[in-house]
């Protein structure tokens, strides 16, 4: 039997779970359809990272939209902490970006200096500590030879990811919303009259607004209702070493110790299609840097190493876009799913609730991509 909803959310990763918890919070009757396991789940290689620093370099827009979220976090943190009686270990107390040469150093501060120049309405966040500074702010941390500062990001954070999106769907579902995992979606059919059918291996449901936000799946599943948006996995390995006694105060690119004290090194970034192989030439590549900046991680053991594949643009910018074919349709598709966490559910799954998309959010559009419509 075909079930009524408002809004089915195509996906419950990161980026959809989060939409999926703001509509349900808006009295919306709200169905979530996720995969299985097996999936190609970015979420399962995210690093943990909140952060802002040097994001949206070369786009302004993202750029605004990134410092936006990361500003939104605390009160949206909180709030998802006290629906979901989950303890996602969220920190803001800034993170670091280490530079191993004064060629790196100087590169460094000409970039940041260029992206708080692309947004001058705010108040510039980010610093650059020489190794002096570095080691009065944090004088735990022991430090390689080979580091000469770093750039400190004052709105930057680190949380558990697995435990925010259990979080997510946990409140998603104490709201009201309906949660089906292993329901991998085989067809949207618009509706005459307006309206989509989803089907889902023998499960069907009907609802107003249809949501994609199914990581790569999403190619195969906007196409069915006139969103085609190009993307392409790139993989990335992670490192994790036994638990430590504390080394790194606050998260770093590439770099961060969990509450728990495990260190997590990463993260590559590989064009290799959908290969989900772990490589010795990357573990050797993540653990010969993260020792140059932290000599005492070599007296570690490492527990474990994984690969997933980020969900990528062609620019490496979000895609938010609804269809022009069938009105109701929408498509939402980032690699920051966890920085954007706070926009998702807030601003964008209002924006959702009410069918008024600002004028503002245009510029995330796949048709950006078409360069024949835009030349």
């Amino acid at each position: 039997m075909a079930r009524d909803y408002d809004v089915i959310v195509a996906g419950a990763g990161m980026v959809g779970a989060a939409i999926g918890y703001g509509l349900a919070g808006m009295n919306r009757r709200v169905l979530m359809l996720d995969g299985a396991d097996t999936d190609f789940r970015a979420a399962k290689a995210n690093f943990g990272l909140v952060w802002v620093q040097s994001k949206g370099f070369g786009h302004p827009a993202y750029q605004r939209l990134s410092i936006e979220a990361v500003q939104s976090w605390p009160k949206f943190a909180e709030q998802l902490e006290a629906e979901s009686n989950m303890p996602f270990a969220y920190e803001r107390n800034g993170g670091l970006n280490f530079c191993l040469s004064d060629d790196e150093w100087t590169a460094r501060a000409n970039r940041l200096d260029k992206w708080h120049a692309q947004a001058p309405e705010f108040a510039p966040s980010t610093h650059m500590l020489d190794r002096d500074e570095l080691q009065r702010r944090f004088p735990s941390m022991h430090l390689g030879e080979a580091v000469v500062g770093a750039s400190f990001g004052e709105l930057d954070g680190q949380v558990n990811p697995l435990r925010l999106l259990a979080a997510m769907q946990i409140s998603f579902q104490r709201r009201g919303g309906e949660l089906r995992s292993n329901h991998a979606i085989t067809a949207i059919n618009p509706l005459p009259g307006g309206g989509f059918e989803v089907v889902a291996g023998e499960y069907r449901a009907r609802a107003e607004r249809v949501v994609i936000a199914a990581g790569l799946g999403s190619s195969v599943l906007g196409q069915m209702v006139g969103l085609d948006v190009p993307l392409r996995p790139q993989r990335g390995q992670i490192l994790v070493t036994e638990r430590l006694a504390p080394l790194l105060p606050i998260p770093a690119s590439g770099l961060r110790q969990t509450a728990e004290g495990t260190v997590m090194i990463g993260v590559t970034q590989e064009e290799v299609g959908y290969d989900l192989s772990t490589t010795c030439e990357g573990a050797v590549r993540m653990a010969r840097k993260a020792m140059r900046i932290l000599p005492d991680i070599a007296k570690a053991k490492l527990v474990r190493q994984w690969s997933c594949l980020r969900v990528m643009t062609p620019d490496g910018i979000p895609v938010y876009a609804s269809s022009t074919r069938h009105r109701g349709a929408d498509i939402a598709l980032c690699h920051s799913g966890l920085t954007l966490a706070s926009f998702h559910a807030g601003a964008y799954a209002q924006a959702l609730a009410s069918g008024v998309f600002p004028s503002a959010m245009g510029i995330f559009h796949h048709e950006r991509f078409n360069v024949q419509k835009t030349a």
